[in-house]
């Protein structure tokens, strides 16, 4: 039997975003990183719930030079031991690269997918941008945004609107056919 996932995008919905001129940016280092309230406890109920918890987050930083990798592997690390989290999927390709993997395409989710045998219609993406949702539909799971009021477009697929990730726990938990 396939498994089930929750996608989680990681700035934003498992540590705070450094937001700056209504933007969100990643932490720059372990020194920044926080892991917001509450994230651990909704993990660890996801998790005991059997979804697998698959980081999913867009890193252009690093191509754009301002971001080592070894910086995003460092926040991973530091993550990694402190939360339930079973895999981190980065994608390091800025905007113009033209990958198959920077959300809002779907790949660095149907690559997870594929690894980790994952059913997609019974899986989810949390994310706090309309790059996270848009993916998360055109991967073909539910999609839930984290809505921090970003000076953003909105998602162009259907979503569901939580105010963080506990939140979204709970709703997944609670969605019919799954709880």
């Amino acid at each position: 039997m396939s498994a089930r996932a929750v996608f989680l995008d990681r700035d934003g919905v498992v540590n705070r975003a450094i937001v700056r001129d209504g933007r969100p940016y990643p932490p720059a280092n372990v020194d920044e990183l926080e892991i917001l309230p509450g994230v651990a406890e909704a993990l660890r109920d996801l998790k005991a719930r059997g979804y697998l918890l698959i980081v999913v987050t867009n890193q252009p930083d690093v191509a754009r030079g301002t971001l080592r990798v070894e910086e995003v592997e460092a926040v991973h690390a530091r993550l990694a031991a402190q939360l339930p989290i079973d895999a981190f999927v980065s994608c390091y390709h800025d905007s113009s690269d033209g990958c198959a993997c920077r959300k809002p395409k779907p790949g660095m989710l149907l690559d997870a997918a594929a690894r980790w045998n994952v059913d997609v219609a019974r899986s989810y993406m949390v994310g706090d941008r309309w790059r996270d949702v848009d993916a998360g539909n055109a991967a073909g799971v539910r999609a839930l945004l984290v809505d921090y009021g970003y000076d953003e477009q909105l998602p162009a697929g259907p979503f569901r609107r939580v105010s963080s990730l506990r939140e979204a726990a709970d709703a997944i938990m609670n969605d019919e056919g799954d709880a």
